[in-house]
């Protein structure tokens, strides 16, 4: 027994190894034919190896042949698991029809061997689709493989249905339970591996167990439960009819021992040497009234106190149980109409051996019909419900995701036609309504746009004429988040602004709306720049639970000297030109942006302007805009623009650039605001 265990559970724990490393080794990625051929020989080759280094008992082999299809097939391949199997299986027929190892199963063993392989193949297909197997399947399908096994060699020697019977008797316990665990072992072992592995002692989250996974486990406990009961039931008809039938025998036995013993009792004949069979291994003794023994199996060898005991003690037509040599029996007496007593005895084991044989049978052939029904109605309601289901669940999660175009089209019954029709009905007035919504947003948009184009000044004629300006602002959206603005704050001192808000949409336009008139409202009160962006900061950081902020370029021109009072509140840097020459980047010191946190400085610096000189101030939608290959525009490609057309007037200038950046676009989506301000100094007012 030892032996067995330590042999069985070695082979067991290299098939585990072996699938380990392979998994562990593939790393997840699909295999090409070629592998999978391999791993159907590797697996073929531990399959010859279970084969050769089982237990052996004579007539047959104790070992776990099947892992090796089953393993590959399920965790595999299908293609790895049938060659897994013809490798193992035919190298099993070889073995015992030439070598004579395990000779009595050899058909039986190759048949199960070479099914094994295509079962794993048609599982995996079919049930699992390509999915791994759990540990319950696993450890099932591990058991139902051997009890096919045990049960084609019931099927494969009905001409000896009794050494059949000693040889399923003694390998099937066995081999059912290594196969089945070195299965599930398996099957955690790479669940382990995967991260997969959910404690079952931890409680299952049924609201994520699939309904198939529910309907299967409901199935499984209501067949089995019947499987149960109806073998328990026959098994005690079975054990009945055994014990009637043997009484039955007993009486005719004792009948013809008693008449014929009596004959010769009563005729002075040799009684001593009188025998008669009882059954394969029972016996019978005849006494006197008084216990004096006349005759019986092989005479007084098996006559004692013991037994005359016995026999006294009951009477004529008794029927009862004892342990008699060293095993239960069945004992019958009957006592002759010359006061002859006649002990007749059946061992317990042979009364039940043709039950035993008919229980074994009808429970192998009983498990392998409750696997083809669960399997088959598995697949079944896999395919009517299931999968039709999954394709319904497949076309709402593209509904959900946006594709209100897409259509349900299950109509493989009329509950799923009813289902598929309700559910585009319903999208279809969701449509409905969406339509209507976005009209009535498209209209509030629209209304939104033209106020906030409207807060943007956009007359470019001064009585001034001292300088030149243009500004332009084109939204991602129906509103944005940039904002430009030029205003007097004073006499010949006039202030330029731009800024970007960050974020887009509706938030950011009332974001912008906010910081322009704060912007606006405190530069015109006269204060200095610093101060006026101090304020502005503060204002904007109260009541900003969104954590917005906006990056701003300011301006003041003293239109009489030219020079330029700046701060950059982390916004892009501008482009500058001198009379004669080219637009370059002018980097200047950054200050934090506007909003992002209160009592911060910001830098100050100046510009001098001389005649002829032009200010280029942009937002980051300019250099960060991209095509369809996501290259940026950039600051070089935007300057290379300005300086093709530098001499041209600020509004032609700002086309220019517009138009360049359309053309580097193309036709991927403007994906933020563009906002740009260009200005020209012409020098000192004359007469003003």
């Amino acid at each position: 027994m030892l032996t067995m265990l330590v042999k069985m559970s070695l082979i067991t724990l290299l098939y585990v190894g072996v699938t380990f490393l392979l998994w562990k080794a593939l790393n997840g990625r699909k295999l090409g034919v070629d592998e999978k051929i391999a791993a159907g020989f590797l697996f073929g080759i531990l399959s010859i190896l279970s084969t050769h280094l089982g237990v052996d008992y004579g007539d047959m082999m104790l070992n776990v042949r099947d892992l090796g299809p089953m393993t590959a097939g399920l965790f595999f391949s299908p293609l790895s698991g049938i060659i897994a199997g013809i490798i193992g299986g035919v190298e099993r027929y070889v073995a015992g029809t030439y070598f004579d190892v395990g000779a009595y199963t050899t058909i039986a063993c190759s048949i199960s061997t070479i099914l094994a392989g295509f079962l794993s193949a048609f599982l995996n297909v079919f049930l699992f689709r390509g999915k791994k197997p759990a540990m319950a399947y696993s450890f099932f399908l591990g058991s139902v493989i051997e009890v096919f096994h045990m049960y084609v060699v019931f099927i494969t020697h009905r001409d000896d249905v009794f050494k059949a019977f000693y040889v399923v008797r003694v390998c099937s316990l066995p081999m059912i339970l290594f196969s089945a665990v070195g299965l599930a072992l398996i099957a955690f072992v790479i669940k382990v591996y995967e991260g997969e592995w959910n404690n079952p002692l931890k409680g299952i989250q049924w609201e994520k167990v699939s309904v198939s996974s529910k309907f299967q486990m409901w199935l499984f406990g209501v067949t089995a439960i019947v499987l149960i009961l109806n073998f328990s039931l026959a098994f005690a008809v079975q054990s009945e009819t055994a014990i009637q039938e043997a009484k039955g025998d007993m009486e005719v036995l004792a009948q013809d021992i008693g008449n014929s013993v009596e004959w010769i009792y009563e005729h002075g004949g040799n009684t001593e040497n009188y025998t008669h069979s009882v059954w394969s291994s029972g016996s019978f003794a005849v006494t006197t009234a008084d216990g004096e023994l006349v005759a019986g199996t092989q005479y007084d060898k098996y006559y004692n106190p013991e037994l005359r005991k016995l026999i006294m003690s009951h009477k004529s037509g008794d029927y009862f149980t004892t342990n008699l040599y060293g095993d239960k029996s069945l004992c019958y007496l009957r006592e002759t109409d010359s006061g002859l007593r006649v002990f007749v005895q059946l061992y317990i084991d042979d009364v039940y051996e043709e039950r035993d044989i008919y229980a074994y049978e009808i429970l192998l052939a009983d498990i392998l019909i409750f696997t083809a029904i669960y399997l088959l109605v598995s697949l079944l309601v896999q395919g009517l419900v299931v999968n039709k289901l999954q394709l319904v669940n497949e076309s709402l999660n593209k509904i959900t995701g946006g594709d209100l175009n897409e259509k349900v089209e299950v109509y493989s019954s009329q509950e799923f036609v009813s289902l598929s029709n309700d559910i585009n009905q319903t999208v279809d007035t969701l449509k409905g309504y969406i339509d209507a919504a976005e009209k009535h947003m498209e209209q509030e948009l629209l209304l939104a746009h033209t106020i906030q184009d409207a807060a943007l000044p956009k007359n470019f004629v001064f009585t001034h004429k001292g300088f030149e300006l243009y500004a332009t602002m084109d939204p991602a959206k129906e509103v944005g988040g940039d904002f430009y603005d030029f205003f007097f704050v004073g006499p010949d001192k006039l202030a330029l602004v731009i800024a970007d808000v960050s974020g887009k949409g509706i938030p950011a336009a009332l974001f912008m709306m906010r910081s322009k008139t704060a912007i606006r409202s405190l530069a015109e009160t006269g204060s200095d720049l610093q101060e006026t962006f101090r304020k502005v900061n503060a204002e904007l950081c109260i009541g900003n639970d969104v954590n917005m902020f906006v990056t701003v370029w300011m301006g003041i021109v003293d239109l009489e000297s030219g020079e330029v009072r700046c701060i950059n509140a982390g916004h892009e840097y501008p482009a500058i030109r001198h009379s004669g020459g080219d637009f370059e980047i002018f980097r200047e010191k950054h200050s934090p942006p506007l909003g992002v946190m209160e009592d911060v400085e910001f830098h100050e610096y100046k510009l001098q302007l001389e005649p002829g000189d032009c200010i280029y101030v942009y937002t980051d939608g300019v250099p960060d805009a991209i095509n369809t290959a996501e290259e940026q525009y950039g600051t070089e490609r935007m300057t290379e623009a300005l300086n093709k057309k530098k001499d041209a007037g600020m509004e032609e200038l700002l086309h220019a650039v517009k138009e360049d950046i359309d053309v580097h676009v193309g036709k991927a989506d403007q994906f933020d605001d563009i906002t740009m301000i260009g200005f020209r100094y012409e020098g000192a007012r004359e007469g003003w």
